[in-house]
């Protein structure tokens, strides 16, 4: 028996230490760009949240339709008369005699039902309560796209912060290399010192914007997970490259939907507000009809002078009935809360007329913007293919000594510059894409 424990032991601590092994200590993600996004809309709070408020909005449609259906309850009363009431009636002696109807102990249990027959707020309420439950599945749609929109953009940021570094590990390469060969070529005599303190500085200088940037790639990193709301510590590496990524210069199409707030959200939103205004109007009218309603009682009555005895007897009750209840007059209240509901739907069709506007002067800016994006791209590509070729031709001057060393620092200047603007125009054209999706509606 010893030995089979022994034997049992030893295989678990084995198990236990292999499996620790084989378990990443972090977790490690390759995603896309869809990747991202799809783990945002299971994990992002908000569009968590806005999706338990569609689920909130199914159980308030379905309380509000509970409120016309048998609504049923039970009662018990227990009385315990200290002093029971009495009841006067003449004697017929000129004075009076006290009488009690009531035993001491009372006892009564009681089924009520109530089923509303006719109530005209009960009927617009209904689908005033699935118009608010479509109000929250468009909220949770906006959600959706939010994180959509915000994930693409921290994904975009990641893509061109880790081309930026890509463009400053050439540039730091390629001084290293001209800062060597000038350094040796000065303790040979072939160039003066400052030639060398020249290129240190802007080696320098290179090398330090390298690190920063490298530093912001992290962050970009952590923003990006942050818009998925997934965990800061797990590592992720993005599959989805630059060239990837379509800047279609032809916006002719989009242009030609004349109809796309449709496509919006907001628009579908402010549409939705508007239907429940009218819908509340029309429930602050209901309420000058009349309303009906079933109702009927069963009870039984144990009643007796001594405790003991309460339940030999009971008396039982039951009885049905239909209440009709007729709104007369109301000092004049109904009247002013229509009036009052109305000025809201009035405000609320200003509202959607205000944003349809504004969804038209969106998505003008937003073309713009893009279009301004892509020519921008294209003029900063060219200048830095310019600046790489002045700076070739410099280092051939330079090396053949037709040329200056300020002239070839001049040209590493220029090309930094240059790859600076093309990535900060890189930026601004994928930004500036998205905005141009999300104005016209094709971001889902």
């Amino acid at each position: 028996m010893r030995k089979i424990t022994y034997i049992i032991t030893l295989l678990s601590i084995i198990a236990i230490n292999s499996y620790a092994q084989q378990a990443p200590k972090d977790s490690v993600y390759n995603l896309s760009l869809q990747d991202c996004i799809n783990y945002a809309y299971e994990h992002q709070d908000s569009v968590i949240n806005a999706k338990l408020d569609v689920q909130s909005a199914d159980y308030k449609v379905k309380e509000t339709i509970g409120s016309g259906l048998p609504q049923i309850s039970g009662s018990v009363n227990f009385q315990d008369y200290l002093k029971a009431p009495t009841i006067l009636f003449p004697n017929g002696k000129g004075g009076f005699q006290s009488f009690s109807i009531y035993q001491k102990y009372n006892n009564t249990f009681g089924l009520g039902l109530n089923q509303l027959l006719f109530d005209g707020t009960y009927l617009v309420g209904v689908k005033a309560a699935k118009t608010y439950k479509e109000l929250s599945a468009r909220s949770y749609t906006r959600s959706r796209i939010d994180v959509n929109v915000n994930v693409t953009k921290a994904y975009y940021q990641v893509l061109v912060n880790a081309e930026q570094i890509r463009l400053l590990d050439a540039n730091v390469k390629e001084l290293k290399q001209q800062l060597d060969e000038t350094t040796a070529q000065n303790k040979q005599g072939f160039v003066e010192k400052i030639d060398v303190q020249r290129l240190t500085v802007q080696y320098n200088s290179v090398v330090n914007t390298h690190d920063n940037t490298l530093r912001l790639l992290g962050l970009s990193y952590q923003l990006l997970k942050f818009q998925m709301g997934m965990p800061i510590e797990n590592q992720v590496t993005l599959t989805d490259k630059l060239e990837d990524i379509s800047l279609d210069p032809n916006i002719q199409d989009i242009s030609a939907d004349t109809s796309f707030y449709h496509n919006r959200v907001e628009y579908g939103l402010s549409e939705t507000n508007l239907k429940l205004n009218q819908y509340d109007l029309q429930r602050k009218k209901a309420q000058y009809l009349p309303s009906l309603s079933f109702n009927a009682q069963t009870s039984a009555l144990f009643q007796n002078d001594s405790f003991s005895k309460l339940y030999a007897t009971n008396f039982p009750s039951t009885y049905i009935g239909i209440t009709l209840n007729i709104p007369i007059f109301s000092g004049g209240q109904r009247l002013n809360q229509v009036r009052q509901t109305n000025i809201n739907v009035i405000k609320a069709q200003n509202d959607l007329n205000n944003l349809k506007n504004a969804l038209d002067l969106q998505a003008s800016q937003a073309r713009i913007n893009y279009t301004n994006g892509l020519q921008t791209l294209k003029s900063q590509k060219e200048n830095q293919e310019l600046a790489a070729e002045v700076l070739r031709v410099s280092k051939i001057k330079y090396s053949q000594g037709v040329g200056s060393s300020i002239e070839v620092t001049q040209a590493e200047t220029a090309l930094e510059d240059a790859d600076n603007k093309y990535i900060q125009g890189l930026y601004d054209a994928l930004i500036s894409k998205v905005d141009l999706e999300q104005a016209y509606g094709r971001i889902k």
